[in-house]
């Protein structure tokens, strides 16, 4: 006989998983999170982050995409450089309007004693990583390459107001975050009714919507040499 779910398991909430601080510095950890994760399941990741290796950045994002997950993701503080890759593969993006996001080309140094040759493959392939990473995020996010090109050079900070009103995200009142998420499944839909009630009524939203996959102390880097400036 066909074993029934129990209730305890249908009304286990979203798993929560921590994006904050360096992210190269926590891969193996968010990695590992990540996969804890059911196959299609949801998840919610808090994030503060100035950024990490550009590699961290696309693996993190590859292991959202393809395992299918049904990501939100909410820029608590800082998703700067590297960390906007992974909120790029949440289905849901939620940010408030004090969140803040840094566009900028990436950046690399070379390591002491370098030869030639090694130097100018890397400045090969650090030129083809460079525009290859920016074609990927402007599809991720769902963003034309005219903005998102406005936004990379020479750099800008994205508030959380300018993200949400180009359609990437919903921008929401931090007064009203308590309803994002509830112990249990049937609360969490009990908070998504009053979230849906509160865009009707103008109360909670302001120039979003919910966008599917398709202290500014000094600012880190995304280093092409793999690790975070």
């Amino acid at each position: 006989m066909k074993q029934q779910p129990c209730e305890h398991d249908t009304d286990e909430a979203p798993i929560e998983i921590a994006f904050v601080g360096d992210l190269t510095d926590h891969e193996g950890e968010l990695t590992d999170r990540l996969l804890s994760v059911p196959l299609g399941g949801e998840c919610t990741l808090f994030i503060d982050s100035p950024g990490g290796s550009p590699y961290c950045a696309v693996s993190l994002m590859t292991i959202i995409a393809m395992r299918g997950l049904n990501a939100t993701g909410i820029v608590t503080g800082e998703c700067s450089s590297a960390a906007l890759w992974p909120l790029a593969a949440c289905k849901r993006r939620i940010v408030t309007p004090y969140s803040v996001l840094l566009f900028h080309p990436m950046k690399w140094q070379s390591e002491e004693h370098v030869g030639l040759a090694e130097a100018a493959e890397w400045a090969r392939h650090f030129g083809k990583l460079e525009s290859e990473m920016d074609t990927l995020l402007g599809k991720m996010l769902g963003v034309s390459p005219k903005i998102l090109n406005q936004w990379i050079a020479p750099g800008k900070y994205v508030s959380g107001p300018e993200f949400a009103a180009a359609g990437l995200a919903e921008l929401f009142d931090v007064t009203e975050l308590r309803f994002i998420h509830a112990p249990g499944a049937a609360q969490h839909r009990n908070g998504s009714a009053q979230l849906s009630t509160a865009k009707r009524n103008g109360t909670a939203f302001r120039n979003g919507k919910s966008h599917g996959n398709g202290t500014v102390a000094k600012p880190r880097r995304v280093g092409a040499n793999g690790s975070a400036r």
